[in-house]
């Protein structure tokens, strides 16, 4: 009885011992399932290849030596130079596992082309490296606390083995155990000097970080003491055209000011933040220097009327406002000027004469004038300083016979009733202009003159009108001189269009 109670003991024991081993040699393989895909195992795996393609590259090398000292050379040896080969090859893929199989993981990265903060926009750059290095630091923590993980799971496949080889002795267990104890010193040298470049990088981004953002801070008071300075001249610029309209005497002054002050001022601007940002003046003067006589060349006439603008706002030549005639090429056109920009003078063509005699009555066009065409053009202006008064005649054809001195004395008269009033005008400003021009007359009373022709003479009637109402001054004057002589008895009139 005693017997067979000792024999169920020893098989129980012996199962429980088989179903222990069956146990622990599935956790063995679950955790290898785990380290198999692990970034760390497969580098030190291909550390430990690299170790032994050495070994077998130097074991063929003995192998040939040996077979070369015996002087042999036959098939043997051509296959071991064919190995020595394939190994070298296989060796030379693995060369970056020579000494440090973790040095990509474990080594703390450079910290090069640290950006220089020297105007606004490199901000965006300086903020974007700053976000590089944090991303560099977190992939070193992961590499971590992945190292950390596959170390933890080393040791616990460590200890299964030793417990394994404790409940059943296998000589194969022992080169296991000790390759994870060569795993677990590796691992450890790994984490130990990833903890320190760690540490060591951390110290690096912290001073690159707080040279980047005391850079960063001394840009914004920059910017913000350049935009204030940019703002002062906007806000003096804006007193000062407040002033020309408050003290100015006519729109065109004023508006001519105006203009020249909006282009100082951008000027002004641009010279703010040019001398705030350029870290080298000369560079400029250099560059400005080559590029203004490639300009010149190219853009010969942009800088001409340029020249000419400049030429129309020191001189004083047109003003906005202006009645002003231009011909070109066979065209002729009479309009006012709405706008001098620093290319173009705007006209704006109004309904004249000129709209009926040369261009078949079209009128109402929108012509831009380059500035140049001053230098090079006819360009008349009927309004110069403050003179809005142009002469104007009418001419009629009276045949032999008529009674001249009383045409004479109805067309001066009916003449001089409508212009009397641009008569005085004139002759107060020609006055005012003597100042400036030479005249040597201030006669602005209408004038008549006679010249013969072939059927008769001809009565020519001038006097002075405004540059802006010449044709509706024109056709009063016409229609009452017209109207006079059909009803003076004595006087035959053959009206010829004028010319």
């Amino acid at each position: 009885m005693g017997l067979r109670v000792l024999i169920a003991l020893c098989a129980l024991c012996v199962g429980l011992g088989a179903q222990d081993k069956a146990s622990l040699q599935a956790q063995l393989d679950r955790l290898d399932k785990q380290l198999e895909p692990n970034a760390w195992v497969q580098k030190f795996k291909n550390f430990e290849r690299y170790g032994k393609l050495s070994s077998q590259i130097q074991s063929i090398q003995h192998q040939l030596k040996a077979l070369h000292d015996k002087g042999e050379h036959g098939l043997d040896m051509s296959a071991l130079e064919h190995s020595l080969q394939t190994l070298q090859h296989q060796q030379k893929l693995l060369e970056a596992y020579k000494s440090h199989p973790f040095k990509e993981l474990v080594e703390k990265p450079p910290i090069a082309n640290v950006p220089s903060i020297t105007n606004p926009f490199a901000i965006i750059g300086g903020l974007s490296f700053m976000k590089g290095l944090q991303a560099h630091y977190q992939s070193m923590q992961a590499n971590l606390e992945s190292l950390k993980h596959t170390l933890r799971l080393i040791q616990e496949k460590l200890t299964l083995l030793e417990q394994l080889n404790a409940q059943a002795p296998d000589p194969k267990l022992a080169p296991q155990i000790y390759h994870e104890q060569v795993k677990i010193i590796e691992f450890q040298s790994a984490q130990n000097l990833l903890s320190a470049s760690m540490e060591s990088y951390a110290k690096d981004m912290d001073a690159v970080r707080l040279s980047i953002k005391s850079q960063i801070k001394d840009q914004l008071f920059k910017l913000l003491w350049v935009v204030l300075t940019a703002l002062s001249s906007v806000l003096l610029a804006w007193s000062l055209k407040r002033l020309s309209h408050k003290y100015l005497v006519g729109d065109e002054r004023a508006y001519t000011i105006n203009k020249a002050i909006n282009f100082i001022n951008a000027n002004v601007i641009v010279l703010i933040f040019l001398f705030a940002y350029l870290e080298n003046v000369s560079y400029l003067i250099t560059f400005l220097g080559f590029a203004s006589a490639g300009f010149a060349i190219a853009m010969r006439d942009v800088f001409m009327s340029a020249l000419g603008w400049l030429a129309i706002v020191l001189k004083g030549s047109v003003h906005v406002g202006d009645r002003v005639k231009i011909s070109k090429d066979g065209n002729t056109y009479v309009g006012d000027v709405l706008d001098i920009s620093m290319l173009n003078i705007t006209i704006l063509e109004d309904v004249t004469l000129t709209t009926y005699t040369k261009n078949n009555g079209r009128a109402g066009r929108i012509i831009f004038v380059p500035n140049n065409y001053i230098f090079t053009g006819l360009f008349s202006n009927y309004t110069h300083l403050g003179l809005n008064t142009v002469w104007d005649s009418l001419d009629f054809l009276l045949p032999f016979g008529s009674d001249y001195a009383r045409a004479i004395e109805i067309a001066l008269e009916i003449a001089t009733a409508h212009a009397r009033v641009h008569s005085e005008a004139t002759r107060l400003q020609l006055a005012k202009m003597r100042t400036k021009y030479a005249l040597r007359t201030l006669d602005s009373s209408p004038k008549v003159a006679l010249m013969p022709e072939k059927e008769g003479l001809r009565l020519y009637v001038s006097y002075l009108v405004s540059a802006y109402d010449t044709l509706g001054l024109r056709s009063q004057i016409a229609l009452e001189i017209t109207q006079a002589f059909e009803r003076a008895e004595s006087i035959l009139i053959n009206p010829k269009p004028a010319s």
